[in-house]
């Protein structure tokens, strides 16, 4: 695989639509029991998981670029 691309694996939809993250990808990306993870989805491409920590983050950063182009 390309520098910084994985492929975890396959996981199983529960009876509850629950899935288990594999241990690996949970150590790459740094994920904790308690952690929240934002579903993202597109009809065509499927769906992403993405810590909303970090997705919080990118939405701050929009949020202040707007701002600061309103005072320009």
């Amino acid at each position: 695989m390309p520098d910084g691309k994985h492929i975890f694996g396959v996981v199983n939809i529960g009876e509850k639509g629950q899935i288990v993250i594999p241990k690996k990808a949970r150590d790459v990306f740094g994920l904790k029991p308690g952690d929240q993870l934002l579903v993202l989805g597109d009809e065509k491409q499927g769906i992403a998981l993405v810590k909303a920590s970090v997705f919080q983050g990118f939405a701050m950063d929009i949020l202040n670029a707007m701002k600061k182009g309103e005072e320009d």
